[in-house]
């Protein structure tokens, strides 16, 4: 029997969910490990709908698991009813979801709160010494729970390449340890079994984001 890896999911969009091209990459990268997945996302509305074309805001009110249905091919469970004893390993792909929807860290940074059923579900997987994978801004979650612990959104000096490196800094703030690290590369915490990658907070090529995630889930499979 291959792997049963919980991919928790935050809507579906870059702007307001998660990124799709991280979470097919998930997908993809979890089925060439023969590890199945199972998909996840908490029964709420999400803080706000953006309109992708124009970047903005609109009056929409949507539901985060039934948006990130649309990801999962609708076969998705609500958050709550997570069970970890029979799964394992958790990853959580990236996307300002999981700053607006599963966190606040959109609009408090250090000081955001964690939804509930999401910190539950971490601090099970860290408690039962499962391995957790994240990409993107969703390291905020564990260097949020998991003090001192080591993490990578890339890189901590911000230039073209690397807008959103104070992510890096404020991570430092909570008193986790970042390591840089390049788009393709994983940073591994063996203490706390957390594998992360920086994916699209880098301006890279989008193979080399694809690539990355591919680390980042054989890592976690392997520690699984």
């Amino acid at each position: 029997m291959g792997k049963r890896v919980a991919v928790v999911l935050a809507g579906c969009g870059v702007f307001d969910g998660s990124e799709i091209h991280e979470a097919s990459a998930v997908m993809v990268h979890l089925s060439r490990e023969g590890a199945q997945a199972e998909f996840y996302a908490p029964d709420v509305d999400q803080m706000h709908v953006v309109d992708h074309v124009k970047g903005q805001p609109t009056q929409e009110k949507r539901n985060v698991l039934v948006e990130s249905a649309r990801i999962a091919r609708g076969d998705i469970k609500d958050l709550a009813k997570l069970d970890v004893k029979g799964l394992d390993a958790l990853i959580i792909p990236g996307g300002f979801g999981v700053a607006k929807n599963l966190s606040t860290w959109a609009t408090q940074g250090k000081n955001c709160v964690i939804s509930k059923v999401v910190e539950d579900a971490l601090k099970a997987f860290h408690a039962a010494k499962k391995p957790i994978g994240m990409c993107c801004i969703s390291p905020v979650l564990a260097a949020k729970i998991f003090p001192g612990c080591e993490l990578t959104v890339g890189h901590d000096t911000e230039c073209e390449k690397w807008p959103y490196a104070k992510t890096a800094e404020t991570m430092k703030e909570l008193g986790c340890k970042h390591v840089n690290k390049h788009v393709t590369e994983v940073h591994v915490d063996v203490k706390n079994k957390l594998v992360t990658t920086s994916a699209f907070m880098c301006n890279a090529p989008i193979h080399e984001v694809y690539d990355g995630i591919g680390k980042m889930v054989k890592e976690v499979v392997r520690l699984a």
